[in-house]
């Protein structure tokens, strides 16, 4: 099952990675990515009501959509893989590939409430451009 994300307006609240199995965490300004207390709060909303309050949420990118690549958080309900990097913000997991960091890293992922929306939130300073739907994104 996949959670609803777009590219964003930020909220300043950061997560801190904690190590994974083999990698050495990252750190905002770095390479890092930043996770808000909203989107934290959010997603264990959205674990709880799945029965699975001890899941993690994956944050990655693919290939595809109108402009180049898109969002993709999914619940996960294994362990973080070998090269995962792994936040924990609010008692909730988040795990993020190496290769999707690339492409995240400086991002803030946040949670929005609006009329028209309410869901994940991207501020990824490395958008260079978006489609109109918001899901999907190019790169500097």
């Amino acid at each position: 099952m996949s959670l609803s994300a777009t590219h964003p307006e930020p909220m300043r609240a950061a997560a801190e990675p904690t190590a994974s199995p083999s990698t050495v965490p990252t750190t905002e300004g770095k390479r890092g990515m930043a996770i808000s207390e909203q989107a934290a709060v959010f997603a264990r909303k959205k674990l709880d009501a799945r029965g699975t309050p001890n899941a993690a949420v994956r944050l990655g990118i693919r290939g595809g959509g109108c402009s180049g690549f898109s969002y993709v958080i999914e619940f996960s309900d294994d362990p973080p893989r070998e090269r995962d990097t792994v936040y924990e913000v609010g008692g909730v997991r988040f795990y993020v590939d190496k290769k999707s960091l690339v492409y995240l890293a400086g991002s803030l992922l946040d949670y929005e409430k609006t009329l028209m929306f309410q869901g994940f939130k991207f501020k990824n300073p490395q958008e260079a451009s978006s489609c109109g739907c918001g899901h999907s994104f190019t790169v500097k």
